[in-house]
C-alpha cells in the first residue's frame, strides 16, 4: 500500500434500523440504575414542614444516604419485599443523629434526630431532655432570626415577627443549645406546651426515640402513631442519614422562570447535616 491508500476515506459505517425493543432495554436499564442508587446509595429528600427548624427549612433540599444503618426490607424504593424484622448489614444510629425513617402511622418519609438507643430512659421535664436520669445540657442563646418567605411566615404565631434594621420581615424564634454525646445543635421552644413534659419511657430493644429540633412543632416519638405521630420507631423504618443540602427554595417562584433564580437561598447550599 503506497502512502496515497493510506489516506483514503474508508466507507460510512451503516446505522441501525431504529428498534423499539432496543430503546426500551436502554430506557429498563436507566430506570433499574436509578432504583438502584436510590435504594443502596443515596436519594434526595425534600423538606416538607417546620418540624426540624432552624436546621433545615421548609424548601430545603438534600441527600440522604441509604448505607451507613444497613438495609431493611423498606430499604428499596419500590415496596417488594416482605416483612423481615432487623437490618441487613445492619448498625445503630449515634445519638444526635438527623435521619430519614418511614413514618408507622401513614408510611411517609419522615425527618428527626436520634435521641435514644435502645435501652436507654427518655423523658422530658419542662421542655428539657432527660437521657438515662440526667438532663441534657440546654442553653438558651440569642433568637434565631429567619427571613418572612412563602415557606417561612410565623403567621401561626404573630408575637414571632419583626423587621431587621435594613427593613428586612424575619421570625424570631426564642432558640436553644443542646448538647448530646458531644454533638452540639440549636432547637427551638416556642411556648409552653403539653409536649414539654413526657414521662421516663424506656426504648425497647429494636427501636429509636426520635424528636424534632422544633420541639412545639414536630410530631416525633412523644405522639403516638395512633393519632399521627411516630411513637417509638422501629430500626426497620430507617431509610438513612441526612448528609447534606443541595439547595433550598423560599417557595417564592411562579410558573414564570424569571422568578426561579429570586427564590433560590444560595446561603443554604451544601450545608453539612452531620456537624448540627
Amino acid at each position: 500500500m503506497n502512502r496515497l491508500d493510506q489516506g483514503a476515506a474508508k466507507p460510512a459505517k451503516a446505522k441501525a434500523p431504529f428498534s423499539w425493543r432496543r430503546e426500551a432495554q436502554q430506557w429498563a436499564l436507566l430506570i433499574l440504575a436509578v432504583l438502584g442508587i436510590h435504594s443502596f446509595i443515596a436519594k434526595p429528600f425534600y423538606i416538607p414542614s417546620e418540624s426540624m427548624m432552624p436546621g433545615l427549612l421548609v424548601g430545603d433540599r438534600l441527600i440522604v444516604s441509604k448505607f451507613p444503618y444497613g438495609y431493611s426490607y423498606l430499604s428499596p424504593s419500590v415496596p417488594i419485599l416482605p416483612k423481615i424484622p432487623g437490618r441487613l448489614f445492619g448498625r445503630l444510629p449515634q445519638r444526635g443523629d438527623i435521619i430519614v425513617v418511614k413514618s408507622p402511622s401513614d408510611g411517609a418519609d419522615w425527618i428527626k434526630r436520634v435521641v435514644g438507643l435502645p435501652g436507654d430512659t427518655v423523658e422530658l421535664r419542662g421542655g428539657i431532655v432527660w437521657l438515662n436520669g440526667k438532663p441534657v445540657p440546654h442553653e438558651r442563646i440569642a433568637d434565631v432570626e429567619i427571613p418572612v418567605s412563602p415557606n417561612t411566615d410565623c403567621l401561626y404565631l404573630p408575637s414571632l415577627r419583626g423587621t431587621r434594621a435594613d427593613g428586612t420581615p424575619v421570625c424570631r424564634f426564642p432558640a436553644f443549645r443542646e448538647e448530646l454525646d458531644g454533638r452540639s445543635y440549636v432547637v427551638l421552644d416556642l411556648a409552653a406546651t403539653e409536649r414539654d413534659d413526657r414521662p421516663p419511657v424506656k426504648v425497647p430493644e429494636g427501636y429509636l426515640f426520635l424528636l424534632g429540633d422544633n420541639r412545639d412543632n414536630s410530631s416525633d416519638s412523644r405522639v403516638p402513631p395512633e393519632i399521627g405521630g411516630l411513637g417509638l420507631v422501629p430500626i426497620e423504618n430507617i431509610v438513612g442519614r441526612a448528609e447534606f443540602t443541595t439547595f433550598s427554595l423560599d417557595g417564592s417562584a411562579t410558573l414564570n422562570p424569571l422568578t426561579w433564580l429570586g427564590s433560590l437561598r444560595g446561603d443554604r447550599a451544601f450545608l453539612s447535616l452531620r456537624k448540627n
